[in-house]
């Protein structure tokens, strides 16, 4: 069973110039039942060939590059592909490059000095909708993520907001669930909702709203 809770295997991308390292990558991947790697491509022009023709579920993106950088191509690889979870892999984890990944549509931020289990848990985690931020990582981003506000987020219910609040807190759908006494379903229900509300297809993209429209702040009071 899949991170969506059906019997479809989670279908991934992976994009990066190394060969080796995209290699070891995708047959990691291959090895996890719930996993089927539909391509390996070296240029961001081979990942918009690939994600037109046949989108996957996760695209695992290399930040730099041959032809660009991957962080500058997340708007149109989610354009050709809008329910694509897009997780930038990286050695760079400074503000600016974090900021522009998140104002830009990503899931998430994957260190490549981390272990291949916690690649193959980051994939089913981005599946599943999660946000794949450390709390470290999402301290140093949320501060930054400041915009001029619209007025969204006014509707959300205080069960909502209570969801945003502990998704902010770099919580998961089943630790929401716990800290509520509710089911999984039940949280996924309200994630849903909230991400409809205010317009965004991540919850990633919902903490940047959050904190733009300072959702929180005034929903805690």
């Amino acid at each position: 069973m899949t991170a969506n809770g059906d019997d479809r295997r989670i279908r991934v991308l992976v994009v990066d110039d190394h060969e080796m390292v995209a290699s070891s990558v995708a047959l990691a991947l291959e090895q996890e039942s719930d996993i089927e790697v539909v391509g390996t491509v070296g240029t961001l022009a081979g990942a918009r060939s690939r994600v037109a023709v046949d989108p996957p579920d996760v695209v695992l993106l290399d930040h730099r590059l041959p032809d660009g950088l991957g962080v500058d191509e997340i708007p149109k690889l989610k354009s050709l592909a809008p329910s694509a979870k897009v997780v930038v892999v990286t050695a760079v984890t400074d503000d600016a490059t974090l900021v522009a990944a998140t104002e830009a549509g990503c899931s998430g931020f994957l260190l490549k000095t981390g272990k291949m289990e916690d690649l193959i848990a980051a994939v089913r985690a981005a599946a599943a909708g999660e946000v794949l931020v450390s709390p470290a990582l999402l301290s140093r981003l949320l501060p930054r993520l400041h915009r001029a506000r619209s007025g969204l987020g006014s509707d959300l219910t205080p069960r909502e907001l209570e969801v945003l609040a502990l998704i902010a807190e770099g919580l998961g759908n089943a630790a929401i669930a716990k800290e509520l006494a509710v089911s999984v379903n039940t949280v996924r229900n309200h994630v849903a909702n909230l991400l409809a509300k205010l317009g965004v297809h991540s919850k990633l993209e919902a903490l940047a709203v959050a904190v733009r429209e300072d959702i929180l702040s005034t929903g805690n009071g």
